[in-house]
């Protein structure tokens, strides 16, 4: 099969959405000739051009984008050719009306923005699949194509009679009759069992709490559906051009589809991904998603959106900071980015993002955001050999999207415990301790990675269960956060309250779960981490013989009450936290557990807010701080961006990078 690899071909891929369609035809070669002088690369072409390309049903309007795709191959840019299929024109929902998804409550949602289809809809799939038949027969042979980008953001919801009729054939291929069904969903409890089909629907608005498992089972099916429909747009692409790589753009932690599912389907992997350039932790945000990303791939993946500046769609849209959006490029190059793609070329007149920045800005050409752009291309030119390398990772964080499904339903503990809260922390603790880490799925082998941290795991497979005691006890050390192992694939809870076979592992007994009101802590003492505070959770936790006491609760109605345990199970160790402990001592709670395993940080002694991340042979240096610091660096380096040598300490500016490669004798 193709891969991102096809699409690079030694280069990192640089430029971003392409939408001449909104422009007059004149602007299309200035357009060509500023890409040729900013570096670009790759142009992404007609992602919202359904309208364009197909004004009424039937017709075909492939001039332009014959055009288009000539100018770019004349330029020497490559096409990056989008399925236009998130954004139906108007005249779809106008004749069929059920193509229009319709929410819990029975609202219709219409054309007038974009994503405006139930992904279960025939008539919005049989209009869909044509279009991309004959736009895959167009352009197979076209010089310019080199990599395919289905749909976008894939993630529209429905709750309509087709889809029920859709979600009953899952459920049927899932459970086989009603009595199995029925005995998955607890339909016992509160009268709901179903004795035919025609009862059994999408989720719909009701008087109280729905049914979890009825609801969780729709979240899968909702993935399911939307990957049915990424899978036949590919399978119509590769019949044409089996040799061109076809991916399709996640957003940051996306709650709405499984991405490990959707990762297993694609050739590339590729993400959406817009820090705020006011939030002080935008950086360690940006690296979990950068290292999630890069695992769902298995290795170099690709941004295929970010922004040149401020964005349109928070409350308040920030701008960034010289020198800030060539970190963030840097910081994805350093963590596996083996493309740098914007929204968009050039900023939009009219239209909903009309104030979304991009490469060539209001401003124009000669302004310093597209400066900044022109400077970033000519850099990213000197990163080729970085192209193809990984980041290699001895800690994995596991995370389960069934799972977050089921954590976050109403009518549990707490409605303030979310998934990626506890993976935010988790691994924003890891990035300020140094530390590289992947992700992993629960059931996915482990056994390469010395720490595997799990922030969260409520819902948890026999295999994933297994899979844990399995690594600990072949010597690996395992660091497990609170309400983890307590519900299987139904989400029915584990008999004790937690999986048996987990608790034996981790030697703790929960007894009763004892969440915190917004706002109020615990305090723990610990010999090894010193007074801290929790957040969040604490639990009324007894332990087995052995297991050690690493902080406990002081104060209260559990004081004395274990927090933080530790044991050892066959030749590994596995650490409990009934809390969530403040970042400080979050940090130095996984820092222990990692040296304890036998993982260093990349470079000793770094200061905070530095960033090191090892790729392939080269050593990223990034200053995510406000000023100029000082790194120690062992050795002596050949720095790509400047071509000169340096040892010893490196002075980094404000929001500075640097691109180390190990200097030989003879340099």
């Amino acid at each position: 099969m193709p891969s991102l690899h096809d699409a690079t071909r030694g280069r990192i891929l640089y430029g971003g959405d392409y939408n001449p369609e909104q422009w007059p035809e004149e602007v299309w070669p200035q357009d060509i000739a500023l890409m040729r002088r900013a570096g670009v690369t790759t142009a992404t072409v007609g992602v919202f051009s359904w309208a364009r390309l197909e004004p009424r049903p039937g017709a075909r309007d492939f001039g332009w984008l014959d055009r288009v795709l000539d100018l770019l191959h004349g330029g020497g840019i490559d096409a990056c050719l989008a399925t236009p299929t998130a954004s139906p024109p108007p005249w779809l929902g106008e004749r069929h009306p059920e193509t229009l998804p319709v929410t819990a409550d029975g609202t219709t949602l219409w054309w007038g923005s974009r994503n405006q289809y139930c992904p279960s809809s025939a008539a919005y799939r049989d209009h869909a699949h044509a279009l991309v038949e004959d736009l895959a027969a167009r352009y197979a042979g076209h010089p310019a194509l080199r990599i395919w980008h289905i749909s976008n953001e894939l993630g529209p919801v429905c709750h309509c009679a087709e889809t029920s009729a859709r979600f009953r054939d899952w459920l049927r291929q899932r459970y086989g009759d009603l009595d199995g069904l029925n005995h998955a969903w607890g339909t016992a409890f509160w009268s709901q069992a179903h004795s035919d089909w025609s009862t059994v629907t999408a989720p719909r608005s009701a008087p109280y709490l729905p049914n979890p498992a009825q609801t969780l089972d729709f979240q899968r099916f909702s993935s399911d559906v939307l990957l049915e429909c990424f899978t036949a747009e590919r399978d119509i692409l590769r019949r044409h051009t089996p040799d061109v790589p076809v991916t399709t753009n996640f957003m940051a932690l996306y709650k709405g589809i499984d991405s490990w599912a959707f990762a297993a389907a694609e050739d590339a992997v590729s993400l959406d991904l817009y820090p705020d350039p006011a939030d002080p932790r935008a950086a360690a945000f940006a690296a979990a998603n950068h290292d999630l990303t890069r695992s769902l791939a298995g290795g170099p993946w690709m941004v295929m959106e970010q922004a040149a500046s401020a964005v349109n769609w928070r409350p308040v849209n920030r701008p960034k900071p010289e020198g800030l959006l060539r970190l963030q490029s840097l910081q994805s190059v350093a963590r596996g980015a083996d493309a740098l793609l914007f929204f968009q070329w050039r900023a939009s007149r009219s239209g909903a993002e009309k104030f979304h920045s991009a490469m060539v800005p209001h401003a124009g050409p000669d302004s310093p955001g597209h400066r900044r752009i022109r400077a970033l291309g000519a850099e990213l030119r000197l990163l080729g050999e970085a192209v193809g390398t990984d980041v290699r990772a001895d800690i994995a964080v596991l995370h389960d999207w069934h799972s977050w499904w089921a954590l976050e339903q109403p009518g549990r503990p707490s409605a303030r415990i979310t998934a990626p809260e506890l993976l935010y922390a988790w691994h924003g603790a890891l990035w300020d301790e140094h530390l590289t880490a992947d992700f992993a799925h629960p059931e996915a082998d482990l056994s390469r990675y010395r720490l595997v941290a799990v922030p969260t795991l409520y819902l948890a497979s026999d295999a994933a269960v297994d899979n844990l005691v399995r690594y600990v006890h072949g010597g690996g050390t395992l660091v497990t956060g609170f309400f983890s192992g307590i519900a299987d694939p139904t989400d029915t809870l584990r008999p004790g309250g937690m999986d048996a076979r987990l608790r034996a592992l981790l030697g703790v007994h929960p007894q009763e779960w004892w969440p915190l009101d917004d706002g109020a802590t615990v305090r723990c003492d610990s010999a090894a981490l010193g007074p801290f505070t929790g957040t969040l959770w604490s639990e009324d936790l007894r332990t087995d013989p052995g297991t050690e006491t690493v902080a406990a609760l002081n104060g209260g109605d559990l004081d004395g009450t274990p927090a933080v345990t530790r044991t050892t199970s066959g030749a590994g160790t596995a650490w409990y936290l009934a809390t969530l402990p403040e970042p400080a001592a979050l940090r130095g709670l996984l820092a222990d557990a990692a040296r304890r395993a036998g993982v260093h940080p990349v470079l000793p002694g770094l200061p905070d807010g530095v960033e090191a991340v090892r790729r392939g042979g080269l050593l990223f240096l990034l200053n995510h701080g406000e000023r100029q610091t000082e790194v120690p660096v062992q050795g002596r380096y050949r720095e790509l961006l400047t071509n000169r040598s340096t040892e010893g300490t490196l002075r980094l500016p404000r929001y500075g990078a640097a691109v180390l490669r190990p200097e030989t004798t003879a340099e």
